[in-house]
């Protein structure tokens, strides 16, 4: 993601709006049908959640999603509930006399597992399921949940257009959506089925398979080739017009506009191929089964790395063609998260710094190339400048904190940007180019469709180098002072600014 995205002045990617992180007050369980067996000794409802540090009631224990296939009816006005139906294939890891999805902002009208109806309850943000009887580990298990989708209250989740609907589910909004497991560490495969007014435009994650006509409706079907996490899901709805082409190795383009927009776009848009050849010598084959730029009908200031379909509101694409070379940046930004966030996905929260600070690497890079030779010095010697103060404010790179009150995190700050591209500077300082050019490849290589965290990063960087460098990056990403950087013994941090006392 990147944050701030008008260009009339220098991009600022500290902001994104706050997270709210929702009390967790437990409802009353549903009555239990009589005679069921084996769930008994089932724990009241209450909400769960895997321990993420910055999102403790995000994720379930208990079971490994496979797949999602989810099924949306779009009423034709995007201030009405969508219908719903998610059908969740998983294997349990642990018994399960309950079974937590992750949901909320929607009415819930029916259950059932592996095909028998099972009694439910809310609980927080989590919807609780019993089965019949307690589900064990090794066994497949089907959920399929109906429910409305609802687009009203804000918060993240749908993004309400001039002319339908979009998502922007980053960091913790794929649960106002649709159930699931909303943790980027249980990666799955996606299916949609989408049903909408036949004027209308769907797309999606992945490649289309379907589109269906029945009277004055549409059903359009996408797929996902690789596994997903719940935050990059897209799903939109409206007026569009789309813009296909092929990118290297006859990767096949799409690009999503306003219809009014196609031409002003197609210069913009026309820009791909030569952006993703450019991320290949870096880091290799792009790792996904196509690729374009989404552009909603909304007045966006972030522009999202939604699996496949990068996301930004219209009016960043009128400023691109006033603004090339800002916009360049920004659009580089969002496809280097393809690798880095998309194909190889932060195992927690705290790991984000993976994601963004090699997509903000990528894009410093390509502007210093293309636009501004010793534009990534300089930018970097700022962000040196000014890590202290980011540390001291919100926690280094790889540990930042929570508000002491556990109540609003604002998750994409300058640490997460411009203060962990300068851990990658630093360790390409350290390192040299030749071997941060091989790690970057192998680190894409091998976790590719899976998740990593910041201790394999560590470990790769060591391998590669032949060499321990987890002391040398436990500062960098962990200390609470920057430390020196290599190669640059004039660079000093930015002296704390001192209170004036007032007079008296």
């Amino acid at each position: 993601m990147v944050r701030s995205v008008r260009l009339r002045r220098p991009l600022r990617h500290a902001l994104l709006a706050a997270v709210v992180l929702a009390t967790l007050a437990a409802a009353p369980a549903a009555p239990a049908a009589p005679g069921r067996t084996g769930t008994q000794d089932a724990p009241p409802p209450r909400p769960a959640g895997i321990g993420d540090p910055l999102f403790p009631h995000l994720g379930n224990p208990g079971y490994d999603v496979l797949g999602y296939d989810i099924a949306l009816t779009y009423p034709g006005r995007n201030d009405a509930p969508l219908t719903a139906r998610t059908e969740i294939t998983a294997r349990v890891t642990d018994r399960l006399p309950r079974i937590n999805l992750d949901f909320t902002h929607g009415t819930v009208r029916g259950v059932t597992v592996n095909g028998r109806p099972a009694a439910h309850a809310r609980a927080g943000e989590d919807l609780v399921v019993t089965p019949r009887r307690a589900l064990h580990p090794g066994e497949p298990v089907h959920i399929a949940v109906r429910h409305t989708s609802d687009p009203r209250g804000g918060g993240g989740g749908w993004i309400r257009t001039k002319d339908g609907l979009a998502m922007a589910n980053q960091a913790d909004a794929a649960h106002r959506v649709f159930p699931g497991n909303d943790h980027p560490s249980d990666k799955a495969r996606f299916t949609f089925r989408i049903t909408a007014p036949r004027d209308l435009t769907v797309v999606a994650n992945g490649l289309r398979l379907g589109r269906e006509r029945a009277g004055a409706r549409t059903m359009w079907t996408y797929r996902t080739a690789h596994p997903m996490a719940t935050e990059l899901a897209q799903v939109s709805i409206g007026r569009s017009a789309v813009l296909r082409g092929t990118g290297p190795h006859g990767l096949p383009l799409r690009h999503v506009v306003p219809e009014r927009d196609r031409r002003t776009a197609r210069p913009v848009v026309d820009r791909t191929p030569a952006h993703i050849a450019w991320m290949e010598r870096y880091v290799g084959r792009y790792p996904l089964e196509s690729y374009g730029v989404l552009s909603v009908d909304a007045p966006l200031n972030f522009a999202l790395e939604t699996q496949t379909l990068s996301v930004f509101g219209r009016e960043f694409l009128r400023a691109a063609a006033r603004y090339p070379k800002r916009a360049e940046g920004i659009l580089v930004h969002e496809l280097a998260h393809q690798w880095f966030g998309n194909s190889v996905t932060p195992r927690r929260w705290s790991d984000l710094w993976l994601n963004e600070g090699h997509a903000t690497w990528y894009e410093a890079l390509f502007t210093d190339e293309r636009h501004d030779r010793g534009s990534l010095v300089r930018r970097m010697r700022t962000a040196y400048e000014k890590s202290d103060g980011w540390r001291r404010a919100v926690g280094p790179p790889a540990a930042p904190r929570r508000p002491a009150d556990g109540g609003r995190l604002e998750l994409f700050r300058p640490v997460v940007y411009d203060g962990s591209a300068l851990v990658l500077y630093a360790l390409r300082q350290e390192i040299g180019a030749a071997a941060f050019g091989k790690l970057e490849r192998a680190w894409v290589s091998r976790h590719r469709d899976g998740t990593a965290g910041t201790a394999d990063f560590v470990a790769l960087a060591s391998e590669t180098a032949g060499r321990d460098l987890g002391g040398f990056l436990h500062a960098w990403l962990y200390g609470e002072r920057t430390p020196p950087m290599p190669g640059h013994p004039g660079w000093k941090p930015a002296k704390p600014v001192q209170a004036v006392k007032p007079a008296r």
